[in-house]
């Protein structure tokens, strides 16, 4: 292997920053913006490599105040990418190159990149361009029935799906309420649930009541059957200071959250979900908000 995984190695190339090392994902130092932001010296996306065959990607935040994150899966037999980011000018965000770049390490052989979306809202998708009609390269569009076709599910959103990459599963789960197409993904091999705007440290915005809250609940269903390790999120919205957000537009946030969550967390959201039944109200947590949309 070119990486020793047990070895801090920083390179600065192409707009990005790429860490491989053997990490402590909640002690994770993510580019976190500037104030100003005219004085923003850091690359345009930051890559952090969890192991040889997961990433873990942020858009700076002086690029895009959303600063979503993006997550690269690697099996035996094709990649996955979920997500491409928030609207960014592409010399300063090159997400394709910085994505071609890692798939062509250690392989004499390409193989072939599946770009899909954990939901369908703009700042998770505007990077799609860069990866449309390129070789070896399938982008399925941040639609209901793109994603019902591609991943083959049957009564949507009751179903999910086993997608192999070649000796890594991925189990895909639709969870509306957030939004209508919005799925989340489990990791056989991190043991990752990847949750989207579903849960993450920061506002979870709910624009169906009823829908979200039986996510919520298939979702508590499925932790209790699968080993899960960590939530994780597409943004940090939150203060390491619980109950406290950073407010919408912020692009210095030095004293963010971590971005994993414990099952805790989902557990929490669940009985504050059902409590709320079909009517969500304005609710503060330690780890989240929900807010009404």
């Amino acid at each position: 292997m070119r990486f020793c995984l047990y070895a801090l190695i920083l390179l600065f190339t192409g707009g990005y920053k790429l860490s491989a090392q053997s990490i402590d994902l909640e002690k994770i130092q993510w580019i976190h913006g500037s104030d100003p932001c005219s004085e923003n010296k850091d690359p345009g996306l930051q890559v952090i490599r969890y192991d040889a065959s997961t990433y873990i990607i942020r858009q700076n935040k002086c690029l895009n105040y959303e600063a979503p994150f993006i997550y690269l899966f690697i099996g035996m037999e094709k990649a996955l990418l979920v997500d491409t980011g928030a609207k960014a000018p592409d010399a300063a965000f090159p997400l394709f190159e910085t994505i071609s770049k890692i798939l062509k390490e250690d392989r004499s052989e390409p193989i072939p990149l599946m770009v899909i979306h954990t939901h369908g809202h703009s700042d998770h998708n505007a990077g799609d361009h860069q990866f449309t009609n390129k070789q070896n390269v399938r982008v399925i569009p941040a639609q209901k029935d793109s994603i019902f076709d591609f991943f083959k599910l049957k009564d949507w959103p009751y179903t999910q799906m086993t997608f192999d990459l070649g000796s890594r599963e991925l189990i895909i789960i639709p969870i509306p309420g957030h939004d209508e197409q919005s799925i989340a993904l489990y990791d056989s091999h991190t043991k990752w649930l990847l949750t989207g705007d579903t849960i993450y440290p920061g506002r979870l915005y709910v624009r169906n009541a009823k829908a979200f809250r039986e996510s919520i609940a298939r979702l508590n269903t499925f932790s209790k059957n699968h080993r899960i390790d960590y939530l994780m999120g597409n943004h940090i919205e939150m203060t390491r200071t619980n109950g406290i957000d950073y407010p919408t537009g912020t692009t210095y946030q030095p004293n963010e959250h971590a971005l994993p969550l414990g099952l805790d967390t989902l557990e929490e959201l669940h009985r504050a979900c059902e409590k709320m039944g079909n009517t969500v109200v304005y609710e503060v947590h330690d780890d989240f908000i929900v807010v009404p949309k």
